[in-house]
């Protein structure tokens, strides 16, 4: 991810947006602080759009890369306590 100043975003700003199109998200820093991110129009809508036309919940997990983490993701049979107790 390209560092860009804020005064030298300003000056090139075309090649910011054209960077953010081809290369990926351009930081513009603020007194050496980052302080705003240019992306795409289609990496936003993207990231903005995800309830809309996102995977299941299930599909999630099967790609997630903890997947190989060993942790066990299984149901339990147990169905709690058989009475109350006061």
């Amino acid at each position: 991810m390209k560092t860009w100043q804020l005064q030298q975003a300003k000056n090139h700003l075309s090649e910011v947006v054209r960077n953010a199109l081809h290369d990926g998200p351009q930081t513009i820093t603020l007194h050496g602080t980052p302080a705003s991110i240019v992306i795409s129009f289609d990496e936003y809508t993207r990231a903005v759009c995800t309830g809309k036309h996102s995977e299941p919940l299930s599909v999630f997990f099967h790609n997630s890369p903890l997947l190989e983490a060993g942790i066990d993701l299984k149901r339990s049979n147990d169905t709690g306590r058989s009475e109350v107790i006061r």
